[in-house]
């Protein structure tokens, strides 16, 4: 039991150890390691920001019976939580406070149906003051205060546990809604909470006021949430059929209560990374200032760089690395962040961050042994994050220097200069704004919105997109026709295919140097171009691949050779007569004869060359599977997917999709070498079994053959294309298939007849499509077993009626294996006929059962006029077809009041009664009556109204009825 405060303070190990002993030995709980924080199979989630993530199937009602997940009762666990970008986003405060983190640990116990309020606080109030022994009148919790609006009473059951457990009334405090009532999106589980509140400074003196109140002297620790009702589609809340437990104590916060300290910063979570960046910087010892008191930001920069080296060592051991979307690109945001506080503010050479690791693992490596395996491989990513970010970092700030220099007094940082630092370099917006605002400058944001607009039409291939770069990337014939008659040689790309692969897996790329040999823009040809003019580059040579074999164009930037400080960003590249055109913006006055080094964008390359060599995958899977008349149609190879268009004479099946994918799995397993070679075009043309698109080849043309040399694939009596891939193809390719990971098709469909179309993902998005697959089909399950209990509420079964359809419409947009969706589709679309016949069923039978009662009542009346109860419209309409039908000379019209004050009519005439008697002037005059509307045919019509004039409307019915019979 460690004891709060004193000499002998207890480690934050021992605490954490503490709390899950004590639920595991004491109190019966199941003891679960902490989930990865790259969620599993919820794309709404870039980081796993709370515990109860990974039990979201529990409460949604969402898990497998027979899963393992589904047999827990009583949870404990310690999760690694990161919050930072999405809806949970606390980066931008990180370092400026002592509380806010993007990594924390989260303290929590569940119970899953077991127990409930009594037991729950009864165990945190015994944990906190008995185990931790935390003064009591320290102690101050909260309770839901109620909400008239929902219809929700005070949740006194808990303050009365509260009070029951000896907490004074004095420290038992209600409060609203957005205080006390916790939801887990805008549908789905929810219901009241009670926080636990610590008064940091006591004395004896009441701090009720200060709670929920912004104040660092009372902080929340510990949330107990009481999933105990559901909210529906249309906003109202129902009762959960089974009651869960869902807590969560932050360890910083706690560990900063038992340490008897202020700040989450001076506990030994923190303290030996903080003595680690000292050791490694030239700044003075972190002192916990904050605000004013911390002149040059010294001691923020501590928080931020121990905060995020934390987070980058979680997150790079779970499987995220800083990238360019999503989880990754916020990592990046991370990392450079941390980056440029270690050497700006702490003036620390490169390396510090990486040097930080094994600190950070020997602080958590305990509680998450898994961060013990991956510490070369976390310095090793930092480092080379940091080494390319510093280099940014610096060419950034010349560039930003130099053209401020040469701007005129009183005018806005040009907007073509912060494009290009923001396109070309990553700068992070928000740092540029920084930089320039030290200087007493500001960016001209309109312009660069305006540019910033221009990529995203560009990249989304709108009617708009390309179409001022077009005239700029596309030679007109006179220019041709110029360029040839004045011998001006064609571009060699063939540096596009230097590149080679590392030892640790790591593509390298040469380095290019060219000259310019001539500008285009606007249709005709320039030997200059002056500054914030967008034209074609035409080079004579280049490493750019230009956009060609459905291969997208790479990106990326050039410079001129001993002008490091100005970057020309490439936006396009395509090829045109032989000549390579880069599309690029001038931020400076750019000349034929200049010396350029080129930089392409490796990421977005190694992407588009891993989908590309995957397209021969699946373009050889299909042939092997569909059969050799399979002929490609085209494709289209971009860095996030690939498409594939190809004949077939019938639909695609499930199972030759999973056939399909099979073979390219067996192919990405045995890694296959990627054999490529320039031959005669005449000579590739005699392969056997060789694929080819209907287009023109350049001679000699390139050969892309997958595990077969090149020189084995030309020799006479060769076989080997009929049993591999081997392609003419003038694409960048991967050197071997297994750097492609995975493949998964995730769409598939009909073109036109004939002709199919495929989509694929490869790499860690396939993992993704088939994560969200996997999590899908647990839903469908759960959702066809509860279908195949015996239900006989009518909105029980039309609520499972509308999850069923919620449920196709997320199997139908989200990303996922195709053959996996065209089964669950199958399976969901029987549920919902299933759905829709049972929910028929039942209202008949209900209906029966009314009819029968007024038939009783009215005794063969010719006229039958009554308000009854009905849970809908179509309830009401079979009550008065099954009265008219079994007695076939009577008129019916009911009227149904709702919860909500609306009253829905129904109603149907005697066939004798026609053609004076109409059902939709009878309903009009009755629904008119109550302020509403109304419509049918003579024979039967149905509508709506008010409540406040129902009486009035009974009224009318009858006087109505009375006129026309």
């Amino acid at each position: 039991s460690p004891r709060r405060g004193g000499a002998a303070c207890p480690s934050a190990g021992q605490i954490r150890a503490v709390f899950l002993r004590f639920f595991e030995e004491r109190h019966g709980h199941r003891r679960l390691p902490s989930a990865p924080v790259r969620p599993r199979g919820d794309p709404r989630l870039l980081f796993v920001n709370a515990g109860m993530n990974q039990f979201k199937p529990i409460f949604l009602g969402t898990v497998h019976p027979r899963s393992e997940l589904a047999q827990h009762r009583r949870v404990v666990n310690s999760q690694k939580c990161v919050r930072a970008g999405g809806k949970h986003n606390d980066l931008e405060d990180v370092g400026r406070d002592t509380y806010h983190h993007t990594f924390f640990e989260m303290l929590g116990n569940w119970s899953f149906g077991d127990y409930f309020k009594e037991e729950a606080c009864s165990m945190a109030w015994e944990l906190l003051t008995e185990v931790y022994e935390i003064p009591r009148d320290r102690l101050y919790v909260t309770y839901f205060g109620g909400d008239p609006s929902l219809g929700l009473s005070a949740d006194e059951e808990c303050r009365d546990v509260w009070l029951r457990l000896g907490v004074p009334a004095s420290h038992v405090l209600p409060f609203p809604l957005k205080d006390n009532f916790w939801e887990m999106g805008d549908t789905g589980p929810c219901g009241p909470c009670t926080e636990i509140h610590y008064d940091h400074v006591g004395g004896g003196r009441n701090a009720a006021a200060l709670v929920n109140q912004g104040s660092p002297d009372v902080v929340e620790i510990w949330n107990l949430v009481f999933m105990q009702y559901n909210r529906e589609v249309e906003g109202n809340l129902l009762p959960l059929p089974q009651h869960h437990v869902d807590t969560g104590m932050g360890l910083e916060r706690l560990v900063t209560v038992l340490q008897n300290k202020r700040s989450n910063y001076d506990t030994d979570l923190f303290t030996p990374i903080l003595d680690a960046i000292h050791k490694g910087c030239r700044a003075p010892r972190y002192q916990g200032l904050i605000g004013n008191a911390d002149v040059g930001r010294v001691n923020m920069a501590y928080r931020v760089v121990a905060d995020h080296v934390r987070t980058l060592c979680v997150c790079i051991t779970d499987g995220i690395y800083p990238g360019f979307s999503g989880a990754e690109l916020v990592l990046r945001r991370i990392l450079r962040r941390a980056v440029r506080f270690c050497s700006e503010v702490l003036q620390a050479p490169p390396g510090l961050l990486a040097s930080l690791v094994p600190t950070v693992v020997e602080v958590l490596g305990d509680a998450y042994p898994e961060l013990t395996r991956n510490v070369n491989q976390i310095k090793d990513i930092i480092n080379e994050n940091e080494a390319a970010f510093l280099s940014s970092l610096e060419r950034g700030r010349r560039i930003i220097e130099r053209t401020v220099q040469q701007m005129e007094p009183s005018t806005n940082f040009p907007a073509e200069v912060a494009w290009s630092l923001y396109g070309s370099l990553g700068f992070p917006l928000d740092l540029i704004d920084l930089m320039l605002e030290e200087k007493g400058i500001s960016l001209d944001s309109a312009a660069f919105n305006e540019l910033a607009l221009e990529d995203a039409k560009r990249k989304a291939g709108g009617p708009q997109a390309g179409q001022p770069g077009s005239t700029n990337t596309h030679l007109d014939v006179h220019s041709l026709a110029w360029l040839q008659g004045s011998k001006v040689p064609a571009t060699d790309d063939s540096p596009k295919y230097a590149y080679t692969l590392g030892q640790h897996g790591h593509y390298e790329f040469s380095p290019c140097q060219a000259t310019v040999l001539m500008l285009y823009r606007d249709q005709s040809l320039h030997k200059e171009v002056g500054a914030g003019q967008r034209c074609g580059v035409i080079l004579d040579r280049t490493n750019f691949y230009a956009q060609q074999g459905g291969q997208d164009s790479d990106q990326g930037y050039m410079i001129r050779l001993g002008q490091q400080d100005v970057l020309f960003p490439v936006e396009s590249v395509h090829l045109c007569g032989g000549y390579v055109i880069h599309e690029v913006t001038a931020v400076e006055t750019l000349r034929a004869g200049d010396q350029v080094q080129l930089f392409v964008d490796e990421a977005r390359r190694l992407a588009c060359m891993t989908n590309h060599t995957a397209t021969h995958l699946l373009n050889f899977a299909l042939r092997h599977i569909l059969g050799d008349s399979t002929e490609q149609r085209g494709s289209h190879v971009t860095a996030e997917r690939l498409r594939f268009d190809f004949d077939t004479k019938d639909h695609v099946t499930v199972e030759q999709l999973q056939q399909v994918e099979q073979v390219v799995q067996d192919l990405i397993q045995k890694n296959e070498v990627v054999h490529m070679a320039e031959v005669p075009l005449t000579l590739a043309r005699k392969v056997q079994g060789l694929r080819a698109v209907d287009e023109g080849y350049p001679d000699p043309v390139r050969i892309v053959s997958l595990g077969v040399p090149v020189e084995n694939v030309l020799t006479c009596d060769s076989k080997a294309a009929m049993q591999t891939s081997v392609e003419l193809c003038c694409g960048t390719h991967l050197l071997q298939t297994g750097s492609v990971e995975d493949l998964a098709i995730i769409s598939e469909r009909q073109l036109v007849k004939g002709i199919s179309r495929v989509i694929a993902v490869t790499g860690g998005r396939a993992k993704e499509a088939r994560e969200a697959g996997q999590c899908l089909a647990m839903e469908v399950d759960s959702v066809s077993l509860r279908m195949k209990q015996r239900i006989t509420s009518i909105p029980e079964m039309q609520n499972l009626s509308k999850e069923v359809g919620q449920l196709t419409k997320v199997v139908a947009s989200t990303a996922m294996p195709q053959w996996q969706r065209r089964e669950l589709q199958t399976i969901l679309k029987a549920l919902q006929r299933t759905a829709n016949t049972a929910v028929k069923k039942l209202e008949l039978q209900q209906a029966e059962k009314v009819a029968q009662i007024l038939l009783a009542k009215y005794c063969n009346q010719p006229v039958i006029i009554d308000t009854i109860p009905a849970d809908s419209l179509s309830i009401l309409m079979k009550v008065v077809n099954q009265l008219c039908d079994k007695s076939p000379g009577t008129s019916v019209l009911l009227l149904s009041p709702q919860a909500s004050g609306e009253v829905l009519c129904a109603c149907q005439v005697s066939k004798s009664c026609l053609p004076g008697f109409s059902a939709a002037d009878w309903a009009v005059a009755v629904c008119t009556q109550m302020e509403g509307k109304a419509g049918g045919s003579p024979i039967v019509a149905k509508g709506s109204g008010n409540a406040k004039g129902m009486q009035g409307a009974l009224t009318t019915a009858l006087e109505f009825a009375q006129s026309k019979l």
